[in-house]
Order: C-alpha cells, then sequence, then structure tokens
C-alpha cells in the first residue's frame, strides 16, 4: 500500500482515461485518496505520454486552486501537509521548458490553402482579415489529415513552448472529433528527445505589445482568435482548454492585468473557483456568467462559447456563398462587373 495518503491509482483494466490536455484515450492516470474522503475530479492525475504531451495536475495543485475542498474536509489540511513533507530533506529539482525552434513556426505560415480553419474564416470573415488575424496569431498549417490548424504557443519571451495541432471542418468551423479526437504536438509530431512540455497561453507575446490593454481569457485557441476581430478592444488570450494551462506558474504573465475570464458553458462555476487564484495575481479580476444568463438548454448541452454566441447570425459574406451555391452564375456576375461586398 503507499505510504502517500493521495496517490496516483493503481493500474487495472479499464482505470486509465482520455487525458484532458492531450485527448489520448486510455492513458491518463487519476490521483485517488486512500481513506476514500475525497473524490478527485478526472483532471487531477498523469498523463503516460511524458514527452509528447507531459499533463500532470497534483493534488497539492488542486487543493492550492481550490482551497474550499480543504475547508470541507476535517483532517486533510494537516494529512497533506505531512504527506508534503515527507520529501523535504530533498532539494526540488525545477526543469526547465523545452522549445522549438521558431524556424518551424515561420515555415508553417503558408499553405493556407489546406488549412481547414483559415478556409472557415475566409468565409466568414472575408480573405484579407483572416489574413490579418492569422498573422497577429501566428496560426500555422500542418499537413498532417490532410490540413490542419496549427495554434502556437509563444511566450512573452517570444520563445516557443510549442504548437497543438487540430482539425477542423472548412465548412462548420467546428473541431472533427469523430471517430477520434484529431489533436497532436508539435513537439510530438518533430519527434523532440526528451521534451519537458510548459504550456503558455495562447497569444501570451501579445502581453507586451501593450501593458495597460484589459485582458480576455477564454478555453479555445479558436474562440480568443475569431474574439479580436468582434471586440479589437481587448487583448484575447486562451488556456488551450477547461484546464489546459489554466494553473499558477502560467497566470504569472497577468501580473497586475485587469482580468476577465469567460468560460464555455457549462464551466462558468469551475473558472469562478478558480479565479481566486488570479485575485492574487492581477489587478483586477471578474468572471462573466452572461453566457449562462442567456444560453437556451440545447446551447448549454453544447457547450457554447462566446463566439459561437457571436457568430450565430451569418455574415453578409456567408449569406453571399450561400446564393452563389444555389446559384453559380451569380459569381460570373459578380466578376464581369466588378463588384465587390461592401461589409
Amino acid at each position: 500500500m503507499s505510504e502517500y495518503r493521495f496517490h496516483l491509482q493503481k493500474y487495472k483494466y479499464g482505470s486509465k482515461i482520455s487525458c484532458p490536455s492531450c485527448g489520448k484515450p486510455r492513458c491518463f492516470v487519476k490521483y485517488v485518496d486512500a481513506e476514500g474522503k475525497i473524490v478527485f475530479p478526472d483532471n487531477v492525475g498523469k498523463c503516460d505520454h511524458e514527452n509528447s504531451c507531459g499533463y500532470h495536475y497534483t493534488p497539492k495543485e488542486y487543493f492550492n486552486d481550490y482551497p474550499d475542498v480543504l475547508s470541507r474536509n476535517q483532517g486533510v489540511s494537516e494529512s497533506f501537509r505531512v504527506t508534503a513533507c515527507k520529501s523535504v530533506d530533498k532539494k526540488p529539482v525545477c526543469i526547465a521548458p523545452s522549445y522549438i525552434a521558431s524556424s518551424y513556426v515561420d515555415k508553417s505560415l503558408s499553405h493556407y490553402e489546406i488549412n481547414p480553419l483559415y478556409r472557415y474564416l475566409c468565409n466568414v470573415f472575408g480573405e484579407e482579415e483572416t489574413i490579418r488575424l492569422f498573422q497577429l496569431y501566428r496560426i500555422g498549417t500542418s499537413a498532417k489529415w490532410g490540413g490542419s490548424a496549427v495554434f502556437w504557443q509563444i511566450d512573452m519571451n517570444g520563445l516557443v513552448r510549442t504548437g497543438k495541432i487540430m482539425c477542423y471542418n472548412p465548412e462548420t468551423g467546428h473541431r472533427i472529433k469523430e471517430p477520434q479526437a484529431f489533436v497532436s504536438w508539435a513537439h510530438s509530431e518533430l519527434r523532440m528527445p526528451d521534451f519537458h512540455l510548459k504550456q503558455c497561453l495562447f497569444g501570451e507575446y501579445l502581453l507586451k505589445s501593450s501593458t495597460s490593454s484589459p485582458v480576455m481569457l477564454v478555453e479555445s485557441e479558436k474562440t480568443a482568435v475569431i474574439m479580436s476581430h468582434f471586440i479589437p478592444d481587448y487583448l484575447w488570450l486562451a488556456t488551450g482548454g477547461k484546464n489546459g494551462c489554466f494553473n499558477r506558474e502560467a497566470m504569472q504573465v497577468l501580473r497586475d492585468r485587469n482580468v476577465t475570464l469567460l468560460p464555455d458553458l457549462g464551466a462558468t462555476e469551475q473558472w469562478k473557483a478558480k479565479s481566486a487564484m488570479l485575485s492574487e495575481i492581477c489587478k483586477k479580476v471578474s468572471v462573466s456568467d452572461i453566457l449562462e444568463r442567456i444560453a437556451t438548454e440545447e446551447q448549454r448541452n453544447q457547450g457554447l462559447d462566446i463566439a459561437d454566441f457571436f457568430l450565430l447570425s451569418p455574415s453578409k459574406r456567408q449569406i453571399l456563398q450561400q446564393m452563389i451555391q444555389r446559384n453559380p452564375a451569380l459569381q460570373l456576375l459578380i466578376d464581369e462587373l466588378g463588384l465587390e461586398l461592401i461589409e
């Protein structure tokens, strides 16, 4: 039996679940309470893919993020201190993050004709605006799965931590999740040995462009990109998921900032709990529940985010494309007369 009260669950058939970070199935081991008093959520654990993913959310980090859990469970706090002190004689080792050469980012900023997210946004915003957004967030293209988007994680110092590769439907702009989660990582695809992944916020380097601009923090990289078009007065950053890199270390870059959290539907209460962490770092932090207040039951079940709401009404460009699909001769007429869409 483990000498620690909180330890990784011993393997038995079916005990491993999908990793909340890399999305790969049957590779994530949860932490358990040997006394059976605390049941940790499915994101508290460790991914088997230490090099290609590296996700590891420990009970200590969980209790730091959710101090109310300790207050609700008498005796846990003391037990946790005893557990944590067992390695006090060992000097903690701080492993520096690994980086990817920026040349890989530069090479990826092309071949947008096979990038499904680029093709979708061109239909929504037009090519000129889509190029601007892709340049702003340095979104790349991967040939994986016949064409995917690469969301590079570039930190405050301009260093590339990794790139998340995801496949989208070019018609709807939605993630393709069947028959598998089409998610991969640049460092994994590059087969970089002994790579130590330490994620940062998507769009983090934009913080250097303005020290006073308020920050909007969302879950999805795509959401940050789209919302920077609709509401450009804010710096839109993404955690890369409900949990993603939402941890105390990664959030230090938001120090003394005015930050608003905009979680997806269904994640509001969890992000409200996590906002306590940011209150010690940020100048001001708030959690918007606007989506929860205006959403229908169906929209809640779908887990929509703020970008989905802004895209519910088709743009003029989308309406024109729908008209052209119904009557292809319309495109010939537009070309012959040199007509331009005024938005």
